[in-house]
């Protein structure tokens, strides 16, 4: 779980690596069959020379991987400035390292938090950075 909440603590979640079943299964979910995902020849000739994991799949994982006490998050309210800057590879593993970047009163129970996200595969690049806003329970 996330430690004391107060603005500038940080986090890293655990390492999660992700699987053609992954990668398989999101396209089926999703129906985005693009063949930079699905199709190992075609993929092979494109400038990443395989495919690679769909960008909102790694989204998704960061999502699941950070650390927070479930009861605790009334609310998920944005996910903002997302940018991916380099490709998930099937069997790479990722980790979420993460910011409370402002917390702030919202009512008589709950605060928001501001995180700052920065996605890392295991051979620490940055492959996603974002900005979330939560509604938290105190």
């Amino acid at each position: 779980m996330i430690g004391e909440v107060v603005e500038g603590a940080t986090f890293v979640s655990r390492g999660r690596t992700v699987t053609e079943t992954d990668v398989v299964l999101f396209a089926s979910l999703t129906g985005d069959f693009n063949p930079q995902h699905t199709d190992a020849a075609w993929a092979a000739k494109s400038p990443f020379g395989e495919r690679i994991a769909h960008g909102l799949l790694v989204v998704s994982y960061a999502v699941g991987l950070v650390p927070f006490d479930g009861s605790r998050i009334a609310a998920f309210r944005r996910l903002d400035k997302v940018v991916f800057k380099r490709p998930v590879r099937i069997g790479d593993t990722i980790r979420v390292e993460g910011r409370i970047a402002r917390l702030r009163t919202a009512d008589a129970d709950h605060d928001t938090l501001s995180l700052d996200w920065s996605v890392k595969r295991d051979d620490d690049q940055t492959v996603l950075t974002a900005k979330i806003d939560l509604l938290w329970r105190r």
